[in-house]
């Protein structure tokens, strides 16, 4: 089993990785292996739908998106966190997440998403949501917590004060660790869901 998590803040060990830290050491005692990409302060130009990735499988920006392409294939579990600065996730994560899903043209169903979002008090559950939605339209099951998955803190190291928000982190750590298991174990004995041919409906026409 193995879990990518992708930092969109622009301080390494800011209260977003303290966030990370603590799923990382449940992920370790459960036998999950983890990656962490951090992208908050690169230089991530937004999606210009310029349809290049349909012929080439890739983004015709060859930056950390395509660079990323192939361990997002290759993971069980996505784990996506944010700051919140102004009741959304970072541009750049939102940049970076744009393109890498739309880009890649590999079928990401049944991997597990999880989003984790960390702010000083509002607009944690728009951002929730917000980083959600990547997963809900790739078949992508969302993991759960015992709480909306976010951490409260404003000055560096605020964070590691939230004890509620550590503790669901950790079980979200542990429920998204389950879920990969039992996927795991359902498609070697049912396979995935069979899929009907896409039915795009324009109201334009």
């Amino acid at each position: 089993m193995k879990v990518l998590m992708v930092n969109g803040s622009p301080r390494a060990e800011g209260n977003t990785a303290i966030a990370l830290h603590e799923m990382e050491k449940i992920f370790a005692a459960e036998g999950v292996e983890t990656e962490t990409i951090q992208i908050g302060s690169k230089d991530i130009r937004g999606c210009i739908a310029c349809g290049t990735c349909f012929e080439k499988g890739k983004c015709v920006f060859d930056d950390i998106v395509n660079e990323t392409q192939s361990r997002f294939e290759a993971c069980d579990g996505l784990v996506v966190a944010s700051p919140v600065y102004y009741a959304s996730a970072n541009g750049t994560l939102i940049s970076f997440l744009d393109r890498l899903f739309y880009s890649s043209p590999f079928d990401k169903s049944m991997k597990v998403g999880a989003s984790v979002v960390v702010a000083r008090r509002g607009g944690l559950s728009a951002t929730f949501d917000e980083l959600n939605k990547y997963f809900m339209i790739s078949n992508m099951p969302v993991a759960s917590s015992q709480y909306w998955n976010s951490v409260h803190g404003r000055e560096q190291g605020e964070a590691a004060q939230d004890a509620e928000g550590l503790q669901t982190m950790r079980t979200l750590a542990r429920n998204m660790t389950f879920l990969m298991k039992s996927i795991a174990l359902g498609k070697e004995k049912y396979g995935l869901p069979e899929k009907e041919p896409f039915e795009r409906t324009n109201f334009v026409r």
